[in-house]
């Protein structure tokens, strides 16, 4: 399984090489912890991790949003294969559950909310936000530099992540048909996402992040990151006939994680 990880990990480190050129340098492929440029690693470490999210929809046909929040936590594993010079490489898998989505900004071009003029809600300012439930993968590089234990280091973290959609809920102060009803009138007459659920249930992007962590014996690693999260794929069709050919999601996350030892290596040279 070693030479597996420290495989992939040489994998993203390639990867990621524009990024973080100064640190990497040239690598060799083999497994084989001998073939290694640096110290090698063999430690292992799980753990869970919590936070929140700010999250829009960048549709193409522009609608003003406020960042909608909701919560992220799952689980965290991280495999440290090597030690670069400085740069304490590893890979990072997380398992999350993730609240994502838009909240909507409906005013008028001066500003102003736009007042409801028929319905239940007659009087009220008009309302809309859609919250979409995801199980999230994030697969990344791990780079960090500073002390391995009995300190801090900063870390940096890059790579691709998958989303599985698990639900979605509206909630409004509308009925969609009298959307168009204010006064003002709305400066965006969009509303075709209204009645339109979500159509691709698959979400795939790109997230990289910044944070510090703090080790300590016998109590364990403590990590605080900010991280962001860029969608490649829409949640709706995007072809010529589609209504909307962009509804990407685009997210801030703030997040928590604290890790325990389960494998460590075995007289390391560490500093500590």
């Amino acid at each position: 399984m070693g030479g597996v990880m420290r495989i992939l990990v040489r994998t993203y480190r390639r990867l990621f090489s524009v990024v973080v050129l100064t640190a990497m340098g040239s690598l060799l492929l083999a497994p084989d912890a001998k073939a290694q440029v640096g110290d090698y690693r063999n430690d292992f470490v799980i753990g869970f991790n919590g936070g929140y999210q700010l999250n829009k929809i960048a549709f193409e046909n522009s609608i003003p949003q406020d960042m909608l929040g909701g919560i992220n936590f799952g689980v965290t594993a991280r495999y440290t294969c090597e030690k670069y010079f400085n740069t304490i490489c590893a890979i990072q898998i997380e398992l999350n559950y993730a609240e994502l989505g838009w909240k909507e900004r409906i005013e008028s071009i001066d500003g102003l909310p736009c007042i409801l003029q028929t319905g239940a809600h007659t009087g009220e300012a008009a309302a809309y936000q859609r919250r979409i439930s995801y199980f999230q993968i994030p697969l990344l590089a791990h780079l960090g530099w500073g002390r391995e234990e009995k300190g801090a280091k900063f870390f940096l973290n890059m790579g691709p992540q998958f989303g599985f959609m698990l639900s979605e809920e509206a909630t409004t102060n509308f009925e969609y048909e009298d959307a168009l009803k204010t006064d003002p009138e709305r400066v965006s007459p969009e509303c075709a996402q209204y009645a339109m659920p979500v159509e691709k249930k698959f979400d795939f992007g790109i997230t990289a992040g910044l944070g510090m962590e703090l080790s300590m014996k016998k109590v364990g690693h403590i990590a605080l990151e900010a991280r962001y999260y860029y969608g490649l794929g829409n949640i709706y069709g995007d072809s010529k006939q589609d209504h909307f050919s962009r509804s990407n999601h685009n997210s801030i996350v703030f997040k928590g994680t604290y890790l325990f030892d389960i494998v460590r290596t075995k007289n390391a040279k560490r500093k500590k």
